[in-house]
């Protein structure tokens, strides 16, 4: 098994997509990329701790592939704004694929440089590409929260980001 870590905004809502693929064991929200050891969500959004919402995602490589969920990755964001996706805004929102080692920084580098050039986006592709840090679990009540809370999170995709994605990915082929 490997990991993987990608920080897309709320990380609500950055579950689902990758929990339903073959080959992953686990999807697990959580905060990385700051100082604060054993950050709480309060913390977090407090703009203090210099953590991002992130999800940890280990899988099967003979499954399912790093360059695959990159790529999955790449659908469920908007890669050209740097402090928020969506309504959620601010430092503790930013979209960075936040690598462990070099395979997976190669792979992160090439499949944004192709996300670059094909143009789909007229601005700067800005999400940021960084060494894995420590990881923090979210508390419980943020776990599969897509599932335990369905209404809520139906409200929180109806923010902006299932509109973007079905606008801006819909028709998209894969980016390798």
């Amino acid at each position: 098994m490997e990991t993987a870590i990608f920080a897309g905004g709320c990380f609500w809502c950055m579950v689902q997509p990758f929990d339903s693929q073959p080959g992953i064991d686990s999807v697990v929200s959580g905060y990385t990329g700051g100082h604060t050891k054993n950050p709480t969500y309060e913390d977090v959004k407090a703009h203090t701790t210099g953590h991002t919402e992130a999800v940890k995602i280990t899988f099967d490589p003979d499954i399912i592939s790093y360059t695959e969920l990159v790529n999955i990755y790449w659908h469920q964001t908007d890669p050209t704004d740097a402090m928020g996706q969506f309504q959620d805004r601010g430092d503790n929102y930013r979209p960075v694929i936040f690598v462990n080692g070099p395979e997976q920084r190669r792979i992160a580098e090439a499949s944004k440089r192709a996300l670059q050039v094909s143009e789909r986006f007229s601005k700067p592709i800005v999400t940021a590409i960084e060494d894995a840090k420590p990881f923090y679990p979210a508390e419980a009540r943020h776990q599969r929260f897509y599932k335990n809370n369905p209404v809520v999170f139906a409200e929180q995709e109806a923010g902006g980001r299932a509109d973007f994605i079905a606008e801006q990915w819909a028709d998209a082929p894969k980016v390798d």
